[in-house]
C-alpha cells in the first residue's frame, strides 16, 4: 500500500486578498523572527537567499501589504530584517491554526452511515456497527450517506456509570488496552465492535481505577464529532 501524506497551507486573507501561505513560507517567517535576518532564515529552511527574498515579494505583492522591515548596516555590518506589524499577524494566525492542529492531531476515524437528519435541532443520526451516535448536521449531506466521523481522542471522556450532562453521546464499552504516553494514558475502548481512543491523565486513571477487560462509558458532545463524505 502507498505510503499517503497531506500538507498543510494557511489561507492568509487581508483586506479582501488572499494568499496559500505553504509550510515553507510559514517557516521562513518564523525564521526571521527567530533570527533577525532573512540570511540566516534562508539556511534554515535550505534555500538560496534569492528564492527566499522572492517568497517574500510573493507574498507582499499578492497581499499588498509590507511583511518585513529591512535595515541596512555600514561598514561593520548590523543590518537585519524584522516582520513588519502586518507579517507578525500573518505568522500569529498561522500559528494559532499549528496550535489547534496539534491539539486535535489523533483522531479516531470511524466509518458510518447517516440514518436520520434533524433540520429543527440541526444535527444528524449516524450509525456505526451496533451502536449510533448524534453529530452537527451538513446540510449537503442525505439519509443513507457514507461519511467518516472523526473524534479527538481528547474529547472523548471516561466514566464508569452513564451521567446526565451536555455530552449528548454517551455509550458503553470495555477497555481493550491502556498505554502511557509521555504524561497520558491513551486508552483503547470496545464500542460495539468500534475501537475508539481516549487521552486521559495518570491522576484521571487512578481515581477511576481504570484496567484493561473494565466495562466504562465514553461520552462527547456531539459538536466535538467533524464529519467527511466518503
Amino acid at each position: 500500500m502507498a505510503d499517503v501524506s497531506a500538507g498543510v497551507e494557511y489561507k492568509i486573507n487581508v483586506d479582501g486578498n488572499s494568499f496559500l501561505l505553504d509550510s515553507k513560507k510559514y517557516q521562513l517567517l518564523e525564521s526571521i523572527l527567530d533570527t533577525g535576518s532573512l540570511t540566516e532564515a534562508a539556511k534554515y529552511i535550505n534555500v538560496s537567499y534569492r528564492t527566499a527574498l522572492n517568497y517574500i515579494e510573493k507574498i507582499e505583492s499578492t497581499l499588498n501589504v509590507k511583511i518585513v522591515s529591512t535595515t541596512k548596516g555600514g561598514k561593520g555590518g548590523g543590518g537585519g530584517t524584522t516582520l513588519t506589524e502586518e507579517g507578525y499577524s500573518i505568522l500569529k494566525e498561522c500559528k494559532k491554526i499549528n496550535a489547534i492542529m496539534e491539539l486535535h492531531k489523533d483522531v479516531n476515524e470511524i466509518e458510518a452511515e447517516i440514518i436520520d437528519i434533524n433540520d429543527v435541532k440541526g444535527v444528524m443520526t449516524i450509525k456505526m456497527k451496533d451502536f449510533q451516535i448524534n453529530a452537527p448536521l451538513n446540510r449537503k449531506y442525505e439519509i443513507g450517506d457514507k461519511i467518516l466521523a472523526l473524534i479527538s481522542y481528547d474529547n472523548i471522556f471516561l466514566m464508569l456509570e452513564p451521567q446526565t450532562s451536555s455530552i449528548r453521546n454517551i455509550l458503553k464499552g470495555k477497555i481493550v488496552e491502556m498505554k502511557l504516553i509521555g504524561e497520558i494514558i491513551r486508552v483503547k475502548i470496545n464500542v460495539g465492535g468500534v475501537v475508539v481512543c481516549s487521552d486521559i491523565t495518570v491522576s484521571a486513571e487512578k481515581e477511576l481505577n481504570l484496567n484493561i477487560g473494565k466495562d466504562v462509558y465514553i461520552g462527547f458532545k456531539a459538536m466535538s464529532v467533524a464529519t467527511l463524505k466518503l
